[in-house]
């Protein structure tokens, strides 16, 4: 070998080492969507792109979606609480029960239709009112959705009376309610579960965001996507993206902070925005398909509204019973989310 080609290959192999050794922290984010979902694409990939940008390479973020690493979306919040994966992001609802405070954010009509206004009432009050129920992993965003809108296989559901006996998906206890306020049967399962479960007749529609129509196919197994008036729906879920506490806990200050900042107050409402297009999107595209897209009038939308109180007075009951100031959280969301109303 001559010398400039010695030269070559020790520059590179010097080169890799480099970056090999740059690269001080790797750490696995474990999700259950595809990679072709507006969650992936839009929001995980862009965040973990910017924290790995900010560390100037000595961070790697791996993302692992569709539950790759194995287990079911469920066992998320576990698998990161013991150190299985170091970052995952989750339903907070498959896990019933396990975040009752968070919950109140899911309620119909304390949460109406602006994710942005949303996360961001969660950021202000997570200190104060959330953060005790988020033992052993490090929360870096809370999220909602844009909010469930209705999705039916063959019925126009106009009014609450149009629910009876009707089998309806949902993902969380908030939702089940919400479905047995309304006269239907509800049937819990993770969305990746529901379109085998719309094309085999296990459920006559479901509770979901637009958003989710792309990645699903939604406009292949239903006919209708129905929501209130001025975009108002029928409850919300809440998501979070946590490391595992002791992998956080050993991070020096410098990275933490890299993700502090990754994960700020603007990030938060960023992503209601990410949500909130990726939902316009997706109803777009049902009616592209020749779906019809029922949007109820006023009247009709209060129907539900005082249909669905009961389910904020059963919330408030419940979380009483666990020594939680229910009724005070509510009042504390509302405000919250009126305070950072946005111009969406």
């Amino acid at each position: 070998m001559n010398y400039l080609a010695l030269t070559g290959t020790l520059a590179g192999a010097l080169s890799l080492a480099t970056a090999a050794s740059a690269q001080e922290y790797t750490f696995r984010l474990h999700h259950l969507l595809s990679a072709q979902a507006p969650a992936h694409t839009q929001m995980l990939v862009p965040w973990a792109e910017r924290i790995e940008e900010m560390s100037e390479g000595r961070v790697e973020i791996e993302i692992f979606p569709a539950m790759t690493l194995g287990g079911a979306p469920p066992e998320l919040i576990s698998q990161v609480r013991d150190g299985v994966v170091d970052l995952i992001w989750t339903v907070n609802g498959y896990t019933p029960g396990l975040f009752p405070r968070t919950e109140v954010f899911e309620l119909p009509f304390v949460y109406v239709n602006d994710p942005v206004a949303a996360n961001l009432a969660m950021y202000d009050m997570f200190e104060e009112y959330l953060a005790e129920e988020y033992q052993g992993v490090e929360v870096m965003f809370l999220h909602v959705h844009a909010g469930q809108g209705i999705h039916m296989v063959e019925t126009e559901t106009r009014s609450p009376a149009d629910f009876e006996g009707l089998r309806m998906r949902i993902p969380t206890r908030t939702g089940s309610w919400i479905i047995e306020a309304l006269g239907a049967t509800p049937v819990a399962m993770p969305v990746p579960d529901l379109p085998q479960a719309l094309q085999t007749g296990v459920v006559d529609g479901a509770f979901i965001p637009w958003e989710i129509i792309p990645p699903l196919r939604i406009q292949e197994q239903t006919e209708f996507q129905i929501e209130g008036y001025d975009m108002a729906r029928f409850g919300t879920t809440t998501f979070q993206v946590s490391m595992n506490a002791d992998r956080w806990n050993g991070l020096p200050e410098d990275i933490q902070a890299i993700f502090r900042e990754a994960s700020n107050r603007e990030w938060w409402g960023q992503v209601g925005e990410i949500w909130r297009n990726s939902d316009n999107f997706g109803i777009n595209m049902a009616v592209e398909a020749g779906n019809t897209h029922v949007v109820l009038s006023e009247d009709e939308t209060e129907a539900f509204r005082v249909a669905l109180e009961p389910v904020v007075d059963r919330w408030i009951e419940e979380v009483s019973g666990m020594g939680i100031e229910g009724e005070a959280l509510v009042e504390a969301a509302r405000e919250a989310i009126a305070a950072n109303a946005s111009d969406m």
